[in-house]
């Protein structure tokens, strides 16, 4: 305990300021959950001393650090998308502030999955629970790129099976468990993403090997969980996934994410000229893609495929792993921890994604429509109407949206997918966001509203969601809500960014590249995107709600250019640090939120 005090002397009238730095420095990390207690520094002090010079630099560079602070905080919320949207968006980075996030003594990137009051809840920057979050990908995309850097260098095995957690030291004995699909087939995802968003080819060409051996690994012989052994671009084996066990026979979720990654491991490959690559990796995509589309909805959402009675959907398993009859429930003869046909909040987690980062549709455009509209309809209720006998992270009068709900003519397994009644904001999020995607734009801000009414200061801290502890890393699944809303495409491997805002009338919000971030404004005939940090190499800007382009303006300058509907706004030479305006006549808003 201690007090600290300053003093100012004011006349009558006179107003002063007292600065006051909290700085810290503990130069040591330990691993303090391994017996043999292995210890490193932490990255600050290849440039820090002690909290001294900590304090020194905050003081010295103050001016600067808060002008840049208060211009991102200005431009997250100076904005026309609903405001706990914004809300969302902005108060969950407090995550990467937290102790759930540390960089190692070169810098690496290196993350638990939350924070509990005394430890790190789950170690290892987990795959498949970071795969949810943009905060990285936008914000600091050094970093993530260092999380695929860090895990295919260090847990990946060579027949390609990925271990979804990064052990510390780095280059110590991998995590053995058993690779999960969502996190090792989400990974390719966000390799394409990190991809795109930075334009680095060089960066491309370096991993694409691991990344493509990672892919397959799908149908390779080694597979010990048989995921598409057929290469039919459906996930049909033994599947580990987020919510902690395994699925057994296909579903939307997780083939979702390897549809995905076959969409975007097939653009990468014709884009590296391995014409074969790309066509093979085509073929399954669509292969899949119909599959899901003709089996796994069931007229109202997509499921599970799986006859939950039949013991002999473990045997293929049994040699490998006779333990794997634990799945076995000799009392409800029954396969355990399974969903069959309930509606499951992630069944088109995958195109959440692939709409993101412009991989585009990997289900039919109308039954996703249905399966969005039927993860509100079922799955977002009030918690008066819920039994749960797991975590509470809703209760009373509260809404959420749980993991997983059966249609009352639909069959639920005796003991069904782990975390069924459970509301967790990461997976609520890309739920809200899918809903938007896909026209349902009220219906996606209830839901983030009625998140935000839970944590609202009051009844829980607004800054800091919860799952399995604290400042929980999914929960920055948040941070793409303006890009949704906005519509933005990116491709600075072409130079070409671009938005199609959801929203009708003015629109204003963020927009963020490797290299550069700032606002987007839409008015009713002029579009502004203004560079407000890094500078924005454009070649193309594409404005689908544009019918013609009269002028372009290239931070002060008028530059020539070339306008069509379907390609975009086409720029002579364009690298804006200021910003790029666009007068242009508007189309009617084809979007219906009220």
């Amino acid at each position: 305990m201690a007090t600290l005090a300053a003093h100012v002397t004011l006349e009558p009238g006179e107003a002063g300021e007292i600065r006051f730095v909290a700085a810290w420095y503990y130069p040591n990390f330990v691993k303090y959950w391994d017996d043999a207690k292995p210890m490193w520094k932490h990255e600050y002090c290849r440039r820090f001393s002690s909290a001294a010079e900590v304090a020194g630099y905050c003081y010295g560079k103050y001016d600067g650090l808060y002008s840049k602070s208060k211009a991102f905080q200005d431009a997250m919320f100076d904005t026309t998308i609903p405001e706990l949207c914004a809300e969302a968006a902005a108060f969950n980075l407090e995550v990467l502030k937290s102790p759930t996030c540390l960089r190692l003594e070169n810098g690496e990137f290196w993350a638990f999955e939350g924070t509990r009051a005394r430890d790190g809840s789950c170690e290892g920057t987990c795959d498949h629970v970071w795969g949810y979050q943009y905060a990285l990908a936008f914000l600091f995309p050094r970093l993530a790129r260092q999380i695929l850097e860090t895990s295919y260098d260090h847990s990946m095995k060579d027949s390609g099976e990925m271990m979804f957690r990064t052990m510390l030291p780095l280059g110590s004995k991998k995590w053995d468990f058993r690779a999960c699909v969502d996190g090792q087939m989400g990974s390719v995802i966000r390799f394409y993403r990190e991809w795109k968003l930075s334009g680095d080819d060089e960066w491309l060409r370096r991993y694409w090997p691991k990344v493509k051996k990672s892919l397959e690994y799908a149908w390779s012989s080694e597979n010990r969980d048989l995921w598409d052994p057929g290469k039919t671009g459906v996930i049909t084996g033994r599947q580990h996934h987020t919510l902690d066990v395994e699925l057994f026979g296909p579903c939307s979720w997780l083939t979702g994410y390897y549809l995905a990654a076959l969409k975007a491991a097939s653009e990468i490959a014709a884009y590296l000229g391995e014409t074969d690559k790309a066509d093979e990796y085509a073929c399954m995509f669509e292969s899949g893609s119909k599959y899901a589309d003709r089996e796994l909805f069931n007229g109202r959402h997509y499921i599970q495929k799986i006859d939950v009675k039949d013991r002999s959907m473990l045997d293929p398993y049994s040699e490998k792993d006779p333990d794997v009859y634990r799945y076995w429930n000799d009392e409800k003869q029954e396969i355990k921890y399974q969903f069959a046909e309930g509606c499951e909040i992630d069944q088109l987690i995958g195109q959440w994604h692939a709409s993101l980062v412009g991989l585009g549709g990997i289900f039919d455009a109308g039954q996703r429509k249905q399966a969005a509209k039927a993860i509100y309809d079922i799955n977002f209720k009030s918690m008066r109407d819920v039994a749960n006998p797991c975590r509470v992270f809703a209760l009373n009068d509260e809404k959420g949206a749980v993991i997983c709900e059966w249609a009352k003519d639909k069959y639920r397994p005796q003991i069904p997918i782990p975390y069924t009644e459970e509301c967790m904001t990461g997976f609520e999020y890309a739920a809200a966001q899918l809903m938007m995607q896909e026209g349902m734009i009220d219906e996606g801000v209830e839901l983030v509203e009625a998140i935000r009414d839970r944590y609202d200061g009051v009844k829980r801290n607004p800054y800091a969601e919860i799952e399995c502890g604290s400042s929980y890393a999914r929960s920055m699944a948040s941070f793409s809500i303006p890009a949704v809303l906005s519509g933005f495409m990116f491709d600075m491997s072409a130079g070409m960014i671009g938005f199609m805002p959801r929203l009708c009338g003015r629109f204003k919000s963020v927009w963020f590249v490797a290299d550069a971030w700032g606002t987007f404004e839409k008015t009713e005939s002029v579009t502004e995107i203004k560079v407000l940090g890094g500078s924005l190499k454009v070649n193309t800007v594409k404005l689908p709600y544009l019918d013609g382009v009269s002028a372009v303006i290239c931070d002060g300058k008028e530059i020539p250019f070339r306008f069509d509907k379907d390609t975009g706004c086409v720029l002579a030479d364009c690298t804006a640090t200021q910003s790029v305006r666009i007068a242009g006549e508007h189309r009617v808003c084809p979007q219906t939120h009220t």
